[in-house]
């Protein structure tokens, strides 16, 4: 049988919502934003930026990512973008873009089968 999960469909369901988890906690312990200034940065909710933060959301792979150093990278990456204010589209897309060619290579989309 043939199963037509294009990678970004994968990227949607279990990448997005981990960075955005590790990114959130990351935000509020090491930077202090508040979960509503997290919200707008990261172009979602507050109530979702609070179920990140507590494990309710995002992590259906956090320990899987956690193993991977480029994971650990980017979600670096991100949280420096957002704490200098270059929290555009525009400078984080990319960064995502080179993410996924990356775990393209750690064959995350057999993973999440």
């Amino acid at each position: 049988m043939i199963k037509l999960r294009p990678p970004c469909e994968v990227v949607t369901k279990c990448v997005l919502p981990t960075v955005r988890s590790i990114v959130a906690k990351k935000l509020v312990k090491e930077h202090g934003l508040s979960q509503v200034a997290i919200a707008e940065k990261l172009g979602t909710t507050q109530a979702a930026i609070s179920q990140y933060i507590y494990s309710k959301r995002g992590n259906k792979m956090a320990d899987y990512f956690d193993s991977l150093p480029t994971f650990h990278t980017f979600v670096n990456e991100v949280v420096e973008e957002i704490k200098n204010g270059n929290d555009s589209s525009i400078d984080i897309i990319p960064m995502f873009c080179e993410l996924c060619k990356s775990l393209e290579k750690e064959k995350i989309y057999e993973l999440s089968k």
